[in-house]
């Protein structure tokens, strides 16, 4: 019988970090989705996925003659460097957000 006190105090230690685990998470009464809606909208916008290198350089490469030479990400935009028949090096600027060409230099 003196053990039984040890045995339920022990318990109660065991289980009280796991419970402050999941209320500091949301999961016990469901706060966890109001923490999303709190968010301003203008973080949720500026959040990536945005268009990968690889179909930037599809896109920039479409319906153009010439090599492939590198390419790289450089904030909203990613440049395309290209390599037309006859030696002329392009860079070709493709929207990060949309994929869209936006030009070349």
């Amino acid at each position: 019988m003196t053990r039984m006190p040890v045995y339920i105090l022990a318990a109660l230690l065991a289980a009280a970090p796991l419970s402050a685990a999941a209320q500091d998470r949301g999961d016990r009464d469901g706060r966890d989705g109001d923490r999303q809606r709190e968010r301003p909208q203008r973080e949720q916008s500026d959040e990536r996925p945005r268009v990968s290198v690889g179909a930037a350089v599809q896109r920039a490469s479409s319906g153009r003659p010439g090599r492939f030479l590198g390419a790289s990400n450089r904030g909203d935009m990613i440049v395309v460097r290209w390599e037309y028949p006859g030696g002329r090096v392009a860079d070709i600027m493709v929207d990060g957000r949309t994929g869209r060409v936006i030009g070349e230099r």
